[in-house]
């Protein structure tokens, strides 16, 4: 192993021992100037020990413009479904506050984090290993403070932090990595940017909630990266594109566009929003692991009995069938019953709770969400 190798793992295992304590000890990174101040210091570190090296990148501006292009055609049709989801107003931190204890620094630590991504990876030559410590590495440095100030202190809390928090991080530290040793830093500065910032200077995004944003984070940035993997398939090889390349170019986006449809359907932000049905209460009409579709406009006022419907009880979601309706002062009172059980469900059911009919059905394409909520 080469000495400057060494002197790299050195580096790494250092800033991990660091990174760890910070996470489950010191918390001292829980402020962005914080941050800020631990890149400069690093890279301050990393120039006296190994030097920097000049960004050179032949397709600089192609690849920028590249990222321009998705994100105009990706904020189209983002904002596009906001128009049967909804909008909501964003926080203004267009202020002098805001603009102090957010974006300054937060551009700050774009900027530090990726020019020293850049300069790691420089280093690290045609290494495998090395390239995948300092990814890594980036990821704990990101992941630090979030852990430090996380309450980690049951399995539903640590599955929403790996949901919602750590698979983003991961995905997007994995695509800067790749695109910082294909083009240097300045793409990652650019896209990051617009995906951190661009809700800061827009007055209202769409009203898509934490796991759509999350899904979003998750998917988008291999978006990018598989643009620059295309892009320099194309220039790297005098070879004509296969039929088989090709037809992956039109499969992926269209295999992209599809997860996201899907996602907004199962969350249940159209019309019709599928459910996956978890016991066998409504047996033999609706097995276990069949998925309802549920009407979310159909007219409560209308409802008759015999009817089946979706109404949330608590945190769950319920289908059976209407079987009887009282009218009183306040309003309606609902009441229903599995088709597999001998009783009536012994709790009234208001129209606030009806989520809406149960038209269709499609068995057992559900089995996997009712195994996975089990588990």
């Amino acid at each position: 192993m080469k000495k400057s190798y060494k002197k790299f793992i050195m580096f790494d295992i250092i800033l991990a021992i660091f990174l760890v304590l910070n996470s489950f000890i010191l918390n001292i990174l829980g402020n962005y100037y914080y941050v800020d101040a631990f890149l400069v210091l690093l890279l301050v570190v990393f120039k006296f020990v190994f030097g920097f090296e000049k960004n050179r990148s032949r397709y600089l501006k192609d690849i920028i413009l590249n990222f321009l292009i998705i994100y105009l055609i990706s904020f189209t049709v983002y904002y596009f479904l906001g128009i049967f989801i909804g909008f909501v107003r964003t926080e203004n931190f267009l202020t002098f506050y805001g603009i102090r204890t957010f974006i300054i620094p937060y551009v700050l630590m774009i900027v530090f984090r990726e020019y020293l991504r850049y300069q790691m990876l420089s280093k690290t030559d045609n290494s495998k290993f090395l390239t995948v410590i300092t990814c890594i590495m980036f990821i704990m440095l990101e992941l630090s403070p979030r852990i430090a100030g996380s309450m980690l202190d049951s399995k539903y809390n640590i599955f929403m932090f790996m949901a919602m928090t750590a698979l983003p991080i991961i995905s997007n530290n994995i695509v800067c990595s790749y695109v910082a040793k294909k083009n240097g830093y300045k793409p990652n500065i650019f896209w990051l940017l617009i995906a951190g910032l661009y809700s800061v200077f827009l007055p209202f995004v769409p009203n898509d909630g934490l796991y759509i944003q999350s899904l979003i984070q998750f998917l988008f940035p291999y978006v990018l990266m598989y643009n620059v993997y295309s892009f320099y398939k194309k220039r790297e090889k005098d070879i004509p594109v296969s039929y088989a390349k090709k037809r992956t170019y039109i499969t992926v986006p269209l295999l992209a566009i599809f997860v996201f449809v899907l996602a907004y359907f199962v969350s249940g932000f159209f019309r019709y929003r599928a459910v996956a049905v978890a016991t066998g209460s409504m047996t033999p009409n609706i097995n276990v692991g069949d998925v309802v579709i549920v009407d979310q406009y159909s007219n409560i006022k209308d409802l008759k009995v015999g009817q089946v419907i979706a109404y949330k009880y608590g945190k769950i979601i319920v289908v059976h069938r209407l079987v009887k309706i009282i009218k009183n002062e306040k309003g309606n009172c609902y009441y229903t019953q599995g088709d597999a059980n001998d009783a009536i469900d012994g709790y009234v059911i208001y129209e606030d709770m009806i989520m809406g009919t149960v038209g269709y059905k499609i068995p057992y394409i559900g089995l996997p969400t009712v195994w996975f909520n089990k588990l």
